[in-house]
């Protein structure tokens, strides 16, 4: 069976490609094992925009403290951006995974600003990574901020990216804008081989007795994997891009309906952080199964077949399907007229 995908014109030998997950990927020995066990790519961990900003103004405490009487001491200091405290770790991580794998490497840098994280991306390019995958995670709080100078925002950092790197750099956004659509289009415009749909927001939570505000990770679940499913049968063929599809991509079925609706890539996290690497081949393994059994000879007859632009029914996929969703519920209930689902 023909598994070949592309992705970010990258050839990819299948679509299962590991998502950005710090407990997958900071262990440089779990890189062969994924290979082994089938990633055909590896996103890593994220690299922060905060993180290298603490370390620029640290590295700023360090070489100007008491330099207040004498002033020439600054000059035999180098500039902040030849230092890479800690970040020099990420980039030495980078090139040991390209001696140990032959699959590609793609970075992960994280942020939300056109800060110094900017200029980092030509390091991770001159470190071996194959491609950059720009996660821009930001929830805008300024009451006086419009939803047209966040666009702006999102666009003025991909094309700044872009400027600065050679290798193929995919956005991962979050799907709130008011016109998911047209800013799919703008990013493409402005550079990006791909969109990753989609990052997910972390609510935290908060603990009543001691007060304080607390981090609440929940793993996604398959139902997440509709969001992603219905914006890149939307997406699918309309766009210069790459389509990657993200969250709660458990099953080789859910790998399959993301396929069928248009996507090149499908990464999976919470489903190896459950069942460990070995679950890609499993998945593997079981998609092969699904293709065979439903007599396709590769991955080209399935990708897109479901999509709005080859479905039967292209309406489905916007407002007619929701209001069909809706009306077709019916609900469960008890002898005693309790609600039961």
């Amino acid at each position: 069976m023909d598994l070949t995908t592309q992705y970010l014109g990258l050839t990819l030998k299948s679509p299962l490609v590991v998502g950005a997950a710090a407990p997958l990927t900071e262990d440089i020995d779990n890189f062969r094992w994924l290979e082994d066990s089938g990633a055909s790519a590896i996103v890593m961990h994220s690299l922060f925009e905060e993180q290298i900003r603490r370390e620029r103004l640290e590295i700023h405490h360090h070489t100007e403290f008491g330099t207040e009487s004498f002033a020439e001491a600054l000059t035999y200091f180098p500039e902040p951006e030849t230092f890479h405290v800690g970040t020099e770790a990420y980039l030495e991580h980078i090139r040991e995974a390209k001696r140990r794998v032959d699959i590609p490497i793609i970075a992960n840098l994280n942020g939300a600003t056109l800060g110094g994280w900017i200029d980092y991306a030509k390091q991770v390019q001159e470190a071996g990574a194959d491609a950059i995958e720009l996660n821009i995670y930001w929830i805008p709080t300024d009451l006086n901020l419009s939803g047209a100078d966040v666009e702006q925002d999102y666009i003025d950092i991909v094309r700044s990216v872009k400027e600065s790197v050679q290798i193929p750099v995919a956005v991962k956004i979050s799907p709130f804008f008011s016109n998911m659509a047209n800013m799919a289009k703008r990013l493409s415009e402005a550079g990006a081989d791909g969109l990753v749909l989609f990052n997910r927001f972390y609510q935290p939570d908060i603990d009543i007795e001691n007060l304080e505000i607390q981090p609440n990770l929940i793993l996604s679940a398959p139902q997440d994997m509709r969001l992603p499913l219905t914006w890149i049968a939307l997406l699918y063929g309309k766009l210069p891009v790459s389509l990657a599809a993200t969250s709660g991509i458990s099953r080789a079925e859910d790998v399959v309906k993301l396929l069928m609706a248009g996507a090149d890539v499908t990464m999976l996290v919470a489903t190896l952080l459950r069942h460990g690497i070995g679950h890609i081949k499993t998945i593997e393994e079981e998609v092969i199964q699904w293709l065979t059994d439903h007599e396709y000879e590769s991955l080209a007859q399935l990708r897109g077949s479901m999509s709005q632009q080859k479905c039967p029914n292209p309406s489905d996929f916007e407002r007619v399907q929701y209001m069909r969703a809706i009306q077709s519920y019916h609900p469960i209930w008890a002898p005693d007229h309790q609600f039961v689902h």
